[in-house]
């Protein structure tokens, strides 16, 4: 119990010294509104994806996962400025990723998702040959 009393200061003093450390730190309030690229309607529960992205261009392990609400809007506040990749997965669209700058407090992204492609066989005659 002694020991109890102790540690319950220290932990409370590292906490607030990591709250005053974070807070220092610029950060965003990030709103990423997807949508479907032939008709603009929203797109419901997309995962979006964040990924850190250092100096040399590399993403780190991990990331942060949010999805779409029925307006097709995702937010996160609190993001560190900085370099980001922001990937969009969704049922039936092709898969989107893109290096994005956080450099300012408030970040508004649309992206709007294709459908699939087509894709090309030598087996068959190219789109424009078929009759």
């Amino acid at each position: 119990m002694k020991k109890m009393r102790v540690c319950l200061p220290v932990i409370l003093l590292l906490g607030i010294a990591i709250l005053g450390w974070a807070k220092d730190e610029p950060a965003s309030d990030l709103s990423v509104k997807v949508l479907k690229a032939d008709n603009g309607k929203p797109i419901r529960n997309a995962a979006v994806i964040l990924h850190d992205v250092n100096e040399h261009g590399k993403t780190s392990a991990g990331g942060m996962e949010l999805k779409t609400d029925a307006e097709g809007n995702a937010s996160y506040s609190g993001l560190p400025y900085g370099k980001i990749l922001i990937q969009v997965i969704a049922p039936g669209f092709q898969t989107y990723g893109e290096d994005y700058d956080i450099n300012e407090a408030t970040k508004e992204i649309t992206i709007k998702l294709k459908r699939p492609q087509e894709q090309y066989s030598i087996y068959k005659d190219p789109p424009a040959k078929q009759k």
